[in-house]
Parts: C-alpha cells; structure tokens; sequence
C-alpha cells in the first residue's frame, strides 16, 4: 500500500507549517463515504504500514456492519423491522446503539439516531417548506424517537415498537470507527499517530515532538478556510458537525426541522464516537445548555462557531475557553 494524502490531513495541520520537518508516514483508504487516514511517527514505514492496512481492512467490516446504506447491515436489517420484531445484532453495532442511548439522555434528547425518516423527508426541500401543514411531515415524526428502539445487551438483539422507525448512525458510526483504528495501533505497538475519518472525527495519540500533543487546526469550512482556533490534542478525539458540505442535514428530532443557528461544532472528548454524537447535538443545543454540560464534564470541551456580521464568530467551552 502506498503512502498516501489528502485535503482532511493536510487541512489539520494548515496552521502549523513547521510540521513539514517532522517525518510523518502517511495512509489514506476510502469507506463510509469519506476518506479514512492514519497518520503515524516514531515507528518504522513498514511498521505503520501495516497497521495502517490492518485498521483499514476492519473500518471495511464496520461499514458493512453499521451503514444502513448496506444491504444486510445490522441498521439495514433494524430499519426493515416492523413494531414488535427483533433482530440479532452484532458487537460493534451494540456498541453504537448503547453510546447513542446514553448522549440521548445526557442531552435531552438533542442526539437522536432514529431520525432517518426526518432526514429523508427533508432531502431537498428548501429550508422555509411548510412542513406543519405537510402530512408526510407529520407521519415522519411519528417514526422518530429513541424511545421507540429497544436493546437487549445480555442477547445482542435490537427491536423496534413502531412501524417505520429508521436508525441512522452517521453521527455516531466514523467516530466509533476510529475509536478501533486506533486500538489497532496500539496492538502494533505504535504510540504516536492520528487516526481519523475525513475532516470530522479525530483521535490524536500521544504527543509529537516536544509538543503538547498533536497540533491541529479547527478551521470554519468556507471559501476562504478562515481558522477559528488551533489546538493540541493528546490522547483525546475531535468531533465536528456543521452545514457547509451538506447543507440543512442536521435535523433537531425536538421540533422534526433542520438546525439553521449554527454553521459548525466541534467537540473534544475522551472517544472519537462521543466527540462524534457530542458535536452533533451542540448544533442543537442552546449555549447555556452547551456550557452547563461542559462543566460536569471536565473532559468535554466544545467550540461553536455561527455567521456573524463581521464574520464568523465563535464561543468556546471547557478548555477550549482559554485558547
């Protein structure tokens, strides 16, 4: 396998041309529809390729596993289900569903990953379609809620209570994928790197040099690439969620209605998949709601960043209040 780049890894580490002097083996492998990316230092070339084409070969498992795009797919075969059916279910999937459950109710309901019929309804509509006076609106809403899925751990089975409920784990599943790549990495003995899968889900192992960790640049995705801030990340993941690549995708499940507030949120936690689903309900979230969840958890951090008439402005929360 080739060394290989793209924009994601370059675009991390925009604001800190000094890295160019550090001996960086790079790998890129393209799944779930991004491009995935190992970037690996302080071990040899062969040593990192191999890991990297090991952690690549399992986020090709996890896709067929979690994508509900898969035919066959744990999320393919829960979204076939009809009110008071079950399916087995594999670990990974398990593991997506019980971390979804649990932001769920840490965030008042703002991460929600049975929103896939709300997403479909709103694919290609104009932001300002009365969707009130719409009946498929309404029928959308009443498949969404994650009170409607049920887990059973003790039997890796899922079940549904309605008709129609569809999971979606765009949110949640890159990170969790990461989260593996980087357990691959370590097995391999390799202690420091950057895993990650495209521009929003990050995990930054060990530090770099005599740095404080990895250097990394959160830049709002405009035209002009304006960086909002540049952080250090140490054992600890990034997840960011905003419109500019695919527009009104983001859907509150509290109102049914596509978030318009926000243009792009970062989260810094412990996991990639946590960072992941964090970043996504801070697109929802009010800002005091943001700020009182990052101080009871000292490990999150957050950065929202929203058009203002002079630009972008951008709030920081955690540790990030500092920077």
């Amino acid at each position: 396998m080739p060394e290989k780049t793209n924009d994601a890894a370059d675009e991390f580490l925009r604001g800190f041309p000094a890295m160019a002097d550090v001996e960086i083996h790079r790998f890129a492998h393209e799944a779930m529809a991004t491009m995935f990316g190992v970037l690996a230092t302080g071990c040899s070339k062969q040593t990192a390729q191999q890991a990297a084409l090991e952690a690549f070969r399992l986020v090709d498992k996890l896709e067929l596993e979690l994508s509900r795009f898969a035919q066959g797919s744990d999320i393919w075969r829960i979204n076939k289900l009809t009110a008071g059916n079950w399916v087995h279910i594999g670990q990974a999937t398990l593991d997506c569903l019980q971390l979804a459950q649990q932001v769920h109710q840490q965030t008042a309901g703002a991460f929600d990953i049975t929103v896939g019929s709300l997403i479909k309804y709103w694919r290609d509509k104009p932001i300002d379609h009365p969707a009130s006076a719409d009946d498929n609106f309404q029928k959308a809403r009443l498949c969404t809620g994650m009170n409607m899925l049920e887990i059973n751990p003790e039997n890796y089975a899922a079940g549904v209570k309605i008709n129609g409920l569809q999971v979606d784990l765009g949110g949640i599943g890159k990170g969790y994928a990461v989260d593996r790549m980087v357990e691959i990495l370590k097995d391999w003995q390799i202690d420091t790197a950057l895993a990650y899968g495209g521009n929003s889900s990050v995990y930054a192992l060990g530090t770099l040099a005599d740095l404080p960790g990895w250097p990394l640049s959160l830049s709002v995705p405009d035209k002009t690439k304006t960086t909002s801030n540049k952080v250090f990340l140490k054992d600890q993941a990034f997840g960011a969620s905003g419109l500019a690549v695919k527009g009104y995708h983001i859907i509150d499940p509290r109102t049914g209605t596509p978030v318009q507030h926000r243009h792009r949120c970062w989260s810094m936690a412990p996991t990639t998949a946590y960072a992941d689903a964090l970043s996504t309900a801070f697109m929802i979230m009010p800002l005091n709601e943001i700020e009182k969840f990052c101080s009871s958890h000292p490990k999150i951090s957050a950065l929202i960043a929203w058009p203002g008439p002079n630009g972008f402005e951008n709030r920081g929360f955690g540790n990030l209040k500092s920077i």
